[in-house]
């Protein structure tokens, strides 16, 4: 507004238009007054919103029914295990014994001087990980026992496992006895012994010469002190002892033979035959001993012209080690050769196997000039993603450095597999092949310093593995993680006390709501004040609807409960809810899964492979019929004939493979994957083709898989994980082996949706889920149908309990187009239009104003000029009456 200024006239301008605007600039205050009274209702409603969400928060723990079925789960040994149990455990005490914790398998190369420097002439090769469980024995194979061993034993301090000294000695003779006496200390060194069978050699018997004693001396055979033959003196050749009586005396029915398997000795071959050997299977030393007096040819190596002196020769055995956790043997000692062993710490797997996890995904790397060093491997290794972390590691050797691969994931089924392969016809590089190979069945130039294993453990004495230390599902709904080896009980409960805090919260929260809006609506005869909201529409209806929705029936499901009072809660005099405890106390001790169905939102089905997956706030509680016209299916690509026993993948073998591509096709939906090179039964090769298909980072990434099997008919099938109209799948030849040659003649099948009706709705099926369709009873609606096959597949029942209610009704109010929206949005609007009618009063001020000062200031003028004139005639008119 314009200042007024005086003019120094007659008048005082300023003042009077100032004393005049003062009249007209009264109505601005009906503009403030308008403005602070919409600013009240928007405090009170931002109270209110406040309020409600704050009562909103208090029922996340009672939305869902499941919620009140959970258990605690508490271990008396929390250094040995920690638990948590969900709805689905069964109160009950346990008993866990852990024996094993999962670990994942090392491997580690040799130690090579240069962690930079190229390995090989830099040749294409693919490196191929598979992953699956090795079995076989994990140890090392001693040689036989030789030199002095069998007649003067081992010495003391020989040898010496995993740090721990075997005691022998002068009886520490054969294999058998070497092998108990390091079983002896099994406990300490973790490392048990098998005695390796004692054997004479095959060709000892090759060239037996027909004994003659003709010369006057005797002779007798004997094997493991056994006496096979004996030929008095005088007795010309070939009239006595030959190859022949040799194999008749040990032809069944036979003394010699029983007196042998007395003595733990078995026979094969024949002396005729030249390869008759005696065997003794528990490592105990056999003697072959020729016993003769002068005059004696014929025999052991001896023709029947020559003399034989007499001959004995000892057949030993050895011992091969096994250790009980697959880990390296260290093995030293002052004469570790003399117990058939070498000093040294290592390990392979003897007489091992592989079998591939088809579900553990595999995968490829390609290592050429550009990455043959370690440094290269490993960072090709690491930004493959192939579930193995590689790393360098220095042991401050002359060859230090050592490539270490550490599977990602714990449990015997993580197990690698590394194989090469070259490019077309050409092999891998000989040099990658001889640092990197590793076949737990075959070639093992890597060494595993640490197993794959699982975890092991009892649960009231049922013996239980997992593959990691997160042990799910050994005792249902409860999920155990162990942390170290021992024994531990579990107590698995009723979470009581936490149902009985949540209910407590609730009821305040809405007393505390309540009080709030009774505040806001109410009068206060203390104060004579009226609150904000005193006769507000939305905020009685926000009361009304909420007391209207607990005084309610729950329908849809039947149980104990119906209704809040049932277990104890109720509105009081003045509005407020209560909760009585000994009531509630008696609702949990008879029907406590009830309880969480008068609260949160409840789906069942009758048939056990359709399940109830989510609601919609619009959903209405019922129980519908369900009716299933199409199940939902895969898309698969399945070989037009049977997959012969053995099938030969090609060096640097790829396919392009389209997985569940959309219309128009994308190409993030196709790769191309590397199949193994390798000679695969049917089973191993459906492995093969999964696992390769589901490594490939580009379907992985993106939640993409499929399974492959060999089926009824012996072809080999594909299939997309996916169910539904998006699951598909397509392949084609890249190099190597060719798609064609496995597949050919068969044609991709695409999959199909689930179809069918809810309560008689349409709904929108996608997959193996079926939505209720918007405007339906049903909307919102999600069930699975994982299984069955279509027709009438019995009903779907859902609920809605208070909390789930309360929680969508304040949902409903908060939300942008809610009553409490749309009211503070119409508060907002009313300020500023009473704003702008503010300015533009205050605009027009200005002109009255100005009006006024103009006015004011020609009258002042004006008044001026007269004042001038009257002070000249007074003047004039004294001067003429002074001249007369």
């Amino acid at each position: 507004m314009a200042t007024i200024s005086a003019t120094g006239g007659v008048l005082d301008v300023s003042s009077i238009v100032s004393q005049l605007m003062a009249v007209e600039q009264q109505p601005l205050a009906k503009f403030q007054q308008k403005t602070m009274s919409y600013q009240a209702s928007l405090s009170a409603y931002g109270s209110l919103s406040g309020a409600i969400g704050v009562f909103q928060s208090s029922l996340g723990a009672l939305t869902k029914a499941s919620d009140f079925n959970a258990l605690s789960a508490s271990p008396s040994n929390a250094d040995v295990m920690t638990a948590s149990a969900s709805s689905k455990a069964v109160a009950g005490n346990y008993k866990v014994n852990v024996t094993q914790l999962a670990q994942a398998q090392t491997l580690t190369t040799p130690g090579i001087t240069s962690n930079k420097s190229a390995i090989g002439l830099g040749g294409k090769t693919t490196l191929s990980f598979q992953f699956g469980s090795a079995s076989g024995g994990f140890g090392l194979a001693g040689t036989k026992l030789t030199g002095a061993v069998p007649a003067n034993g081992i010495s003391n301090g020989s040898l010496s496992i995993n740090g721990t000294a075997i005691a022998t000695d002068s009886t520490t003779t054969s294999g058998r006895a070497l092998a108990e006496a390091i079983n002896a200390k099994s406990t300490t060194t973790g490392v048990t012994a098998n005695a390796t069978a004692a054997e004479t050699d095959a060709a000892l018997f090759g060239g037996f010469g027909q004994v003659s004693t003709d010369g006057g001396g005797t002779y007798a055979l004997k094997v493991g002190g056994v006496e096979i033959g004996a030929q008095a003196a005088g007795i010309a050749a070939g009239a006595g002892i030959t190859a022949e009586s040799i194999d008749t005396a040990l032809t069944v029915p036979s003394t010699v033979l029983t007196a042998l398997n007395d003595a733990g000795i078995s026979v094969s071959g024949t002396a005729a035959g030249g390869d008759l050997k005696f065997t003794r299977t528990d490592g105990s030393n056999i003697e072959v001993e020729e016993v003769v007096t002068a005059g004696v040819s014929g025999g052991i190596h001896k023709d029947s012209a020559t003399v034989n002196p007499g001959f004995s020769v000892m057949a030993t055995g050895g011992i091969s080690l096994s250790s009980t956790d697959a880990s390296p043997i260290t093995i030293a000692g002052s004469n570790p050769a003399a117990a058939g062993l070498t000093a040294g710490t290592g390990g392979t797997y003897l007489g091992g196997a592989f079998s591939q996890d088809a579900n553990v995904a595999s995968g490829t790397v390609t290592i050429d000039s550009t990455n043959n060093s370690l440094e290269g491997i490993r960072d090709a290794v690491n930004k493959a993603g192939l579930g193995v972390t590689a790393t360098i590691v220095s042991d401050g050797s002359s060859t230090p450095y050592h490539l270490v691969f550490t599977s990602n994931a714990t449990g015997a089924n993580s197990s690698m597999k590394i194989s090469l392969s070259g490019t077309d016809t050409d092999p891998p590089d000989a040099a990658l092949a001889d640092l990197l190979s590793y076949d737990p069945s075959g070639t093992q130039k890597m060494t595993q310093t640490s197993a794959a294993q699982d975890t092991k453990l009892t649960v009231n004495g049922i013996a239980v593995t997992s593959k990691s230390n997160n042990v799910g599902e050994a005792i249902q709904g409860v999920n155990l993680t162990v942390t170290q080896t021992g024994s531990s009980t579990l107590a698995v409960s009723r979470n009581t006390t936490q149902v009985k805090t949540n209910v407590e919260a609730f009821v305040k929260a809405y007393n505390d709501l309540s009080g709030t809006l009774k505040k806001l609506t109410g009068y206060n005869p203390d104060t004579k004040s009226a609150g904000a909201l005193q006769g507000d529409a939305t905020a009685q209806s926000v009361q009304s609807q909420m007391r209207r929705m607990l005084t309610s029936s729950i329908t849809g499901i039947s149980g104990a409960f119906s209704n809040l009072s049932d277990v104890g809660i109720g509105f009081t005099k003045d509005g407020t809810l209560a909760l009585d405890s000994t009531k509630f106390q008696k609702a949990i001790d008879t029907n406590y899964a009830d309880i969480g169905t008068l609260f949160g939102a409840v789906g069942k089905t009758t048939d056990n492979q359709v399940s109830f997956t989510s609601s919609s706030a619009a959903t209405k509680p019922g129980t519908y019929d369900l009716e299933i016209t199409q199940m939902a299916t895969q898309g698969a690509l399945t070989s037009g004939a049977a997959v012969p026993p053995s099938t030969t993948i090609a060096a640097n073998t790829t396919w392009s493979v389209t997985l569940n591509d959309t219309t128009p096709s994308n190409s993030k939906n196709m790769a191309m994957v590397t199949i193994p090179a390798g000679t695969y039964t049917p089973a191993e090769l459906a492995k093969v083709v999964q696992s390769s298909i589901n490594g490939t980072t580009a379907f992985s990434s993106a939640g993409n898989s499929v399974t492959a099997s060999i089926d009824a008919d012996g072809k080999l099938a594909v299939s997309s994980a996916k169910y539904g109209s998006t699951s598909n799948i397509a392949l084609a030849s890249g190099t190597g082996t060719t798609t064609d040659s496995l597949f050919g003649g068969s044609t991709a099948v695409a999959g199909l949706d689930v179809t069918g009706t809810i309560g008689g709705h349409p709904v929108t099926g996608s997959g193996q889920t079926m939505t209720g369709k918007a405007g339906t009873d049903v909307e919102g609606l999600k069930i699975d149908i994982t299984g069955g096959a279509a027709g009438p597949r019995g009903t779907v029942s859902f609920s809605q309990g208070y909390a789930y209610q309360m929680n969508n009704l304040a949902t409903t109010m908060l939300g942008k187009t809610g009553q409490i929206a749309s009211r503070t949005d119409g508060l907002n609007a009313s300020i500023k239009s009473v704003q702008k009618q503010s300015d533009a009063f205050t605009d027009k001020l200005s002109g009255i104003e100005a009006r006024y000062r103009k006015q004011y200031s020609a009258l002042d003028v004006m008044l001026s000029n007269m004042q001038t004139t009257s002070n000249y005639l007074t003047q004039q008119l004294s001067a003429l009456s002074a001249n007369r």
